[in-house]
This record gives C-alpha cells, sequence and structure tokens, in this order.
C-alpha cells in the first residue's frame, strides 16, 4: 500500500523542476579573493530555525546558541571548507612523537572584551572546568593533564591521542574567560547571556523575542577585523517572513536554509541575491529518525528495521524539502570526506516487505492494529511536523497507529533529553567531519546524559560500540580509524537506534552585497570577522 498523502496534495504546487533548474549554488572563490574588502555597515543575519534558549549555551544547545555565541568567543583552531585546519587563539599546535603530548602555541597581543588579557591560564581553565566537565567529555577521557609552558599550554593524555581528532576538538570547543566563570557553576552563570569573550565582535543587547546585537571589537587581535561596524542576529518564526525581510533590505545573510526554497530560485535568478552550499562540510545536516530503547515495541531492532522500510524517504525529499534533501544510507554523511561507509544495508521503501518483516518479528495485525506507537517530531524546524505527517501515514498504511505530536523547542528539547517521553523521535543534527565525540555519542553508553541535548537519547548501549569509540579515541592510525568508523557505521545499520532519515542540501541565501562568506567547513560556527558588506 502507498502513502496517501502525495506531493499535489500537500503542497500544491510543481516547483521542483524549477528549482532543480536553478542556478548554480556555488561561490566563485577566486572572485571573491580579488575583491578588496570595505569597512563600514551593520550586517542583520538569520538562521532557518528559531531564537536560542541562551546567547551562549556551555552544554552545546544545538545550532541557534552556537551561532550566537561563535561571533563573541573564539576556538583555538578553525576548519576550512577542505577540512584542514587554520590558527585563531593557537597559532601552532604541535603533537609529540608518541602522540601522547601537544604544545599549544597562544596568539600573543589577545584581551578579553572587558580588557583583561588572554592567557594560557584562560585555556587551561577552559579544558579542565569546562571542556572536560561538558562538551569533550568523551573526547578528553584519556586527558592526563594541561600546564602553562613558556609559549602556551601542554595538554598531556594517557594513551596516544590522534591529530585530526584533537585539532578537532579544539576547533569546535570555545575558549571561556577563567576570571568571569571561576568559582562559579560554568552552565548556569549570568554571563551567558551577555558573554564576554576575545572574538570580533561584543556583546550589545538581547532584544528577547526579537534579536540579539553586536558591536564591532575595535581592539581585535586580527588587525584591521572586523569589517562590519556591527551584526544584528535577528529571529523570525516563519520562513516566508526572512524572504520578505531579504527582499526589502532588512535581512542581508541568511544561515541553513532561512528561506522557503521556491524562494531560493526565485531570489536567485532576480540579481539581487546569492544561494550558496559552501560552508557545510563541518555541519552535514541531516533529518534524523531515532527509536527510544526504553520502550517495549521499538528496543527490538527487527521492529525498527521494518518501521524504517515502511517510510518513503523519496517522497519526503521530494515533497518537504523539494528535492533538497536524499535518503540517507547511514548515521554519518555521505559528504563526510574522511569516515562515510557506502557498503551498508539499506532500507529501501517497500510497505508490504515492512509489513512482513513485523508478521515476522512477532507482530501480526490483530484487527486493523499491530501495536501504538509516539511519535514525537522535533519542534525546532517547521519541515519536521511536516516529515512527521508522512511518516504517520506511512506507518498507518502497515497497521502501526501513530499518535503525532510536534511540541515547541523547549517542550521538545525536554521530552526527547530529559524525560525521554517518546516511542519514535524525528529529529536533527549538524555533523561534523570527526565523529568522535559529537556523533558517537549519539551511540555510546557514555553519551547517555540525562537532560543533555543532542547526545544519546535513545538509551542504547552496547559495549561493542563502546569499545569501537575508545578505540578511534586513541588510535594515530588514520587508515585504522577509518576502519574503525566503518565497523561502527555497520552496528548502527544492524541495530538502528538513530539513521539518517534524509540528508538536507543546506543553502546560505544571502544579499549580492555580502562579501567575504566563503571556505568555511561551517558557517554557522564562523564568527563573521571577514565578511564585510559592498556598498
Amino acid at each position: 500500500m502507498t502513502s496517501h498523502i502525495n506531493r499535489r496534495v500537500f503542497l500544491g504546487t510543481s516547483a521542483l523542476a524549477a528549482i532543480a533548474a536553478g542556478t548554480s549554488l556555488c561561490f566563485p572563490p577566486a572572485a571573491l579573493a580579488q575583491e578588496k574588502p570595505k569597512k563600514g555597515g551593520v550586517l542583520v543575519a538569520t538562521w532557518g530555525g528559531f531564537e536560542p534558549q541562551a546567547v551562549f549555551v556551555p552544554g552545546g544547545g544545538g545550532s541557534s546558541p552556537l551561532i550566537s555565541s561563535t561571533k563573541i568567543l573564539e576556538p583555538l583552531l578553525r576548519q576550512d571548507s577542505q577540512a584542514g585546519f587554520l590558527p585563531v587563539l593557537a597559532t601552532e599546535v604541535k603533537p609529540s612523537a608518541d602522540f601522547k603530548s601537544y604544545d599549544i602555541v597562544l596568539r600573543k597581543g589577545v584581551t578579553w572584551h572587558d580588557g583583561k588579557p588572554f592567557t594560557a591560564d584562560d585555556v587551561v581553565f577552559s579544558i579542565e572546568k569546562y571542556w572536560l566537565q561538558t562538551i569533550a567529555k568523551a573526547a578528553l577521557k584519556n586527558f592526563s593533564g594541561a600546564e602553562v609552558t613558556e609559549g602556551g599550554v601542554r595538554v598531556s593524555f594517557k594513551e596516544p591521542t590522534p591529530e585530526f581528532f584533537f585539532k578537532s576538538v579544539l576547533a569546535t570547543s570555545l575558549v571561556i574567560p577563567k576570571h568571569v566563570y571561576d568559582g562559579s557553576e560554568i552552565v548556569t552563570n549570568p554571563a551567558n547571556n551577555a558573554p564576554i569573550g576575545t572574538g570580533p565582535f561584543k556583546f550589545k543587547q538581547w532584544v528577547r523575542g526579537s534579536h540579539i546585537e553586536y558591536a564591532a571589537n575595535d581592539k581585535y587581535w586580527d588587525a584591521g577585523k572586523p569589517y562590519l561596524n556591527g551584526l544584528v542576529m535577528r529571529y523570525w518564526r516563519d520562513a516566508a517572513s526572512r524572504t520578505a525581510a531579504l527582499e526589502a533590505d532588512e535581512l542581508q545573510l541568511g544561515i541553513f536554509n532561512p528561506i522557503p526554497t521556491p524562494d531560493i530560485d526565485r531570489l536567485s535568478k532576480s540579481g539581487k541575491f546569492v544561494a550558496s552550499n559552501d560552508g557545510y562540510l563541518g555541519a552535514a545536516w541531516a533529518s534524523t529518525i531515532e527509536f527510544n530503547s526504553r520502550r517495549d515495541i521499538v528496543k527490538d531492532p527487527a521492529v525498527r528495521r521494518a518501521l524504517l522500510t515502511a517510510i518513503d524517504r523519496a517522497t519526503i525529499s521530494d515533497v518537504v524539502y523539494f528535492g533538497r534533501a536524499k535518503p540517507g544510507t547511514s548515521f554519518v554523511s555521505s559528504t563526510n570526506p574522511k569516515f562515510y561507509n557506502p557498503n551498508l544495508p539499506r532500507y529501501e521503501f517497500d510497505a508490504k516487505k515492512a509489513a512482513k518483516m513485523l508478521d515476522d518479528a512477532g507482530y501480526p495485525k490483530k484487527g486493523k492494529s499491530r501495536f501504538k506507537v509516539h511519535l514525537l517530531a522535533a519542534g525546532w524546524f517547521e519541515e519536521n511536523g511536516k516529515v512527521g505527517q508522512f511518516v504517520k501515514q506511512n506507518l498507518e498504511d502497515i497497521g502501526v497507529e501513530v499518535t503525532l505530536t510536534v511540541p515547541d523547542r523547549a517542550t521538545s528539547l525536554k521530552q526527547i533529553y530529559g524525560d525521554y517521553d517518546y516511542d519514535i523521535a524525528l529529529s536533527n543534527y549538524a555533523a561534523r567531519v570527526e565523529l568522535v565525540p559529537q556523533q558517537t555519542d549519539y551511540l555510546s553508553t557514555s553519551g547517555i546524559v540525562k537532560g543533555a541535548a543532542f547526545r544519546n537519547a535513545t538509551g542504547y548501549s552496547n559495549p561493542e560500540v563502546d569499545d569501537i569509540v575508545a578505540k578511534m579515541s586513541v588510535e594515530s592510525d588514520e587508515a585504522k580509524r577509518k576502519d574503525l568508523a566503518f565497523k561502527l557505521q555497520e552496528i548502527a545499520a544492524r541495530d538502528l537506534p538513530i539513521t539518517v532519515l534524509v540528508e538536507l542540501i543546506p543553502t546560505t541565501m544571502m544579499s549580492k552585497k555580502v562579501k567575504g562568506v566563503g571556505n568555511r567547513a561551517d558557517i554557522s560556527a564562523d564568527s563573521l570577522s571577514d565578511v564585510w558588506l559592498d556598498v
């Protein structure tokens, strides 16, 4: 039996062909490099999601606080569009011969926004009191110490620590000021709503429900930057409102699918706007499906495989995302240049096969129904609710009764990561190139942290997975790390605690007057220090 919902019914439009025939979504980097930046102006930016819960959320908190905090706080390194590493607060990171320690050379002449000097003590404090307690607990579990050296900081480990892995940690972990956070609870420190950083922009004000305003840091360590006088991060709940704001020049830069898909092609053809897919190598966006291992029925991998087989992911890609998505084949994105395993079992849409799989798993129909499930579509993106409607229909077609809920962002966070109140969750993540710990936290036992967002909410625990993750954390041979990653994906594809429902093709939409946006692994986490306005 096929889905009762089709594209015509759902959207009443045939814009896909127009979208598919749209303009190129790539920047001309060489041309951009030839342009001389201009100083001045205030850039208004946004993204395709909603307002953050705090300007800076020390535990992560998803993309929205990542975007708002990384204009103020900085990491030691950053990653470029080729997965290479560039200096930020560190000018050099050198491993020892046995990969058991790293010497981090720190940039000189850096100050915090309140005028205090940036020092090696800030880095040691960030590692020991912040990273190890929250964001990089799994990544640094072999950590044995951090000490101040003549030029910076030496970080030591009990076991060898792979260089790409450690540099990835440095590129995704923000450094916070010791003099602001020492002696306080970092997670609840009031400074999280008015952060003090070293970045190109200083926090100015947060008008809740509207925008966050930033002022240029005129004492920024990278002389001459930022080029902008200021930055406003504004939030609209309605994607169509973002389109209208772009056309009215009230908005100049929107990252990660800020406007309705049909508008991308229309605005690009106007000659006034640019659409780009650059800047997402380190933020491979996906729509995910997660099965709660604590619930009696969906804890069975045979049931999970059957339910995934019942979902028409090609139609979801076509209808909900207008073709700017494709069915996933692994919990690792196919765009990952180092770790993606292309040889995994595929769960192609086949409703009859799915029904047979549930019969064989011991769940035949009794009357019109096999069992009931609570399907929760996370409310951080409008599209999730639409995906939920499709999945509900697909599952009902094979006799599974579905209660679909689409809570708002705050309630979704609580129900998925705090209360574990769901059978099946439809969510999202933006995956980095390095798998440990961000993506492995979705599978490992150590990733089960009640209340911690965007980690292992399913409760899946497998000693074999934990062993692979532990080995990936200490294996310095990159070829062997790749083999481990492939094995990890095989287990995930078999047990299916979580997988990618569809891979999204994220788009940045901006006015042609916005320049300097390029060569970034993750535009969401970029400081925008070298972005300028051609006015």
